[in-house]
């Protein structure tokens, strides 16, 4: 069984189609790329999934179960994080107070009381010291280079547990050093079971990374397969080569 499902799954945005009919799915403890055009619906997949936008027609499921009527507080405590193409931070507050927000019932308030169990404090400084944020724990986020907010963003998911992470561009505005870090933790990850499902117009991190690749375009699935069979596939040069 696959971990993640799509089936016939369509969404608009008044006059605009931005899934039609999509269908695909993603395997346990893969890195599956999801790539295509501007505009040709993979976020819009991605707040599909997540729960942040409702499917007009077609399903999700997760490891068997339907989520597609799920808000996106429910999706996450099931085991599916995701990062956003715009890094979601709080940049006024610390790095450290970033990362206790996911395991937090209780909102910001509860964020900057200070209140964390042992476990919880051990956990932050192991991710932290993972992503190499560890020496900047005190310090605003909104200091971070962008690179560093992406790990941040990263570690932050992984406070929460999730068994499968959506990447929406985590090599946007990222320069070739830190995507080469990212990739790193990203393999690394994968390697301890976690799952990926990831959005990137960067061709040579996606295959170079990605055990399968899966093309989107106009709102549907045109391809899918190991990497150099789509990067040969007819349709996904059409697709490329038209816009």
């Amino acid at each position: 069984m696959s971990m993640l499902e799509v089936e016939g799954v369509s969404k608009r945005f008044g006059g605009i189609q931005a899934l039609q009919g999509c269908s695909l799915s993603v395997e346990h403890g893969s890195v599956t790329g999801l790539i295509g055009p501007n505009g040709s619906g993979k976020t819009t997949l991605f707040n599909v999934v997540t729960g942040y936008a409702r499917p007009d027609a077609g399903t999700v499921r997760f490891e068997g179960t339907a989520i597609d009527n799920l808000p996106p507080d429910r999706i996450l405590a099931l085991g599916i994080g995701r990062t956003f193409q715009m890094v979601r931070i709080f940049p006024r507050l610390t790095v450290l107070e970033n990362m206790h927000v996911p395991v937090r019932r209780q909102g910001l308030a509860g964020v900057l009381s200070g209140a964390s169990t042992h476990e919880e404090r051990a956990r932050v400084l192991d991710l932290l010291r993972f992503v190499g944020l560890e020496r900047l724990k005190n310090e605003p986020a909104g200091n971070l280079s962008f690179g560093q907010r992406r790990l941040l963003e990263i570690a932050c998911v992984l406070m929460a547990g999730p068994r499968v992470i959506l990447l929406d561009e985590p090599g946007g505005g990222v320069n070739p050093t830190m995507l080469r870090a990212i990739a790193g933790h990203i393999r690394e990850l994968n390697g301890q079971g976690i799952t990926f499902f990831v959005v990137e117009h960067n061709m040579g991190f996606v295959m170079e990374l990605c055990h399968r690749v899966i093309v989107m375009h106009r709102g549907s699935v045109i391809a899918q397969g190991d990497p150099e069979a789509v990067r040969r596939d007819p349709a996904v040069l059409e697709a490329y080569l038209g816009e």
